[in-house]
């Protein structure tokens, strides 16, 4: 709204310069471009993710595999903590040696982390790829969504910033060559400008 004030501000003002109806038409254009332009390079961007995203969970499923692991024997515990509650403490009962059959129909064995404290003999299942290889949970839908819309949300603020700085940078360039054009002027009219006797 300012911008616009001031682009009709300026529009017979008889001390407007050029550089102000420069000023005030960027304003403008750089509010038109936050509004309008921002939000729509997000709205691709987050799409463009989406989509990679979606392919990346299909590939994930394709390519990983739940099966099952039972566990031979628990790592043995780490040295004993005062307090049971820490991270180190905790993950010592859920580390055991477990083994698994892959889709292949190969036989792993190796150390895990298990989902729940477990005992010998208990099973839990594990994702891995077609070799056996243990690999991470493939992500989900709705994980991809909420990516996409992070990718979105952030596309949109980065160009509205871009917009912004550059509109500043430019701003800053009319006002560094205003204050050249002052600087000049006030050479052209002389030291004694404004003396009683200068004439002036």
């Amino acid at each position: 709204m300012r911008a616009m004030r001031g682009v009709w501000r300026w529009r017979r003002n008889p001390l407007r310069r050029r550089t102000d109806r420069i000023e005030a038409w960027l304003a403008l254009a750089a509010a038109l471009l936050i509004v309008f332009g921002a939000p729509a390079a997000g709205w691709l961007i987050g799409r463009a993710a989406h989509g990679a995203l979606l392919e990346a969970v299909r590939m994930q499923y394709q390519q990983r595999h739940l099966v099952w692991a039972t566990v031979d024997r628990l790592v043995s515990r780490a040295p004993l903590d005062p307090d049971p509650e820490t991270s180190s403490q905790r993950d010592a009962h859920l580390r055991v040696i477990a083994r698994w059959t892959a889709l292949d129909g190969s036989a792993h064995t190796g150390q895990l982390a298990a989902p729940r404290p477990v005992e010998s003999g208990e099973r839990f299942r594990i994702w891995t790829d077609d070799r056996g290889r243990v690999m991470p949970r493939p992500m989900d839908v709705s994980t991809a969504g909420t990516h996409a819309v992070l990718a979105g949300l952030g596309s949109a603020a980065a160009v509205g910033g871009l917009i912004e700085g550059g509109r500043r940078l430019v701003v800053g360039q009319l006002m560094a060559r205003r204050f050249r054009r002052w600087d000049a002027e006030w050479e052209r009219a002389g030291q004694d400008w404004g003396r009683a006797d200068a004439g002036s």
